[in-house]
């Protein structure tokens, strides 16, 4: 799988027309932004005699034959705020937990989902669209609530078993992402989240267990 992840950054980096094409009906028929996400690094060639570089996540690298479909739009504006709500729990994590496992938790959670949250941003950006910054939460503002004024072994129940149900809820974009979409950096982000978010689901179930 890495290894098939790492070709597809070189021929995302050589070849900018070496997309898949949008199908299906709701498509925006703009050209699809051509953006380095967070997996297997980018490589951008450098000019004759030069070496190449590895793109930033987010960068935008160009456009492709391909069209933006509605599909892929809806993911990112969704997925954007779904993000942005996962931060703002993970943040609360080091001044309210004593578990080294569920702070280290955080951080990944964090790690992970700032860049795809620029990736993304930008990818939206380069098709013209806002970025998705206030879309419906998986956690409400009462949890949310609840969630803050908690502490110790409470806090780290209650953060466990809504940011399970919260990764889920991003699963599930993912696969109606795979279902429906058709621009080829949505289609990588909805696979990065649906292997990534399954692993720390199985991690936190775990910690939930004891």
């Amino acid at each position: 799988m890495r290894g098939m992840r790492w070709r597809y950054g070189v021929i995302v980096a050589i070849s900018a027309t070496s997309v898949l094409a949008a199908c299906g009906t709701g498509g925006t028929e703009e050209r699809t932004p051509l953006v380095a996400g967070t997996g297997a690094p980018v490589i951008v060639p450098g000019g004759p005699g030069d070496a190449g570089r590895t793109a930033r996540p987010g960068e935008r690298l160009g456009v492709s034959e391909a069209r933006v479909t509605a599909a892929d739009v809806r993911f990112a504006e969704g997925m954007i705020p779904h993000h942005l709500q996962a931060l703002e729990m993970a943040a609360l994590v080091a001044s309210r937990s004593p578990s080294a496992a569920l702070r280290a938790l955080a951080d990944r959670i964090a790690a992970a989902q700032r860049p795809e949250i620029a990736a993304m941003t930008s990818w939206l950006e380069s098709a013209g669209r806002h970025s998705g910054r206030h879309g419906g939460h998986t956690v409400t503002s009462e949890q949310m609530n609840r969630l803050g004024q908690a502490r110790g072994a409470a806090f780290d129940r209650l953060f466990l078993t809504l940011m399970i149900a919260h990764h889920e809820e991003a699963m599930t974009m993912a696969r109606q992402q795979l279902a429906s979409g058709a621009d080829r950096a949505m289609l990588a982000t909805a696979k990065d989240v649906l292997s990534g978010q399954g692993v720390e689901i199985a991690r936190m179930r775990k910690l939930l267990r004891g």
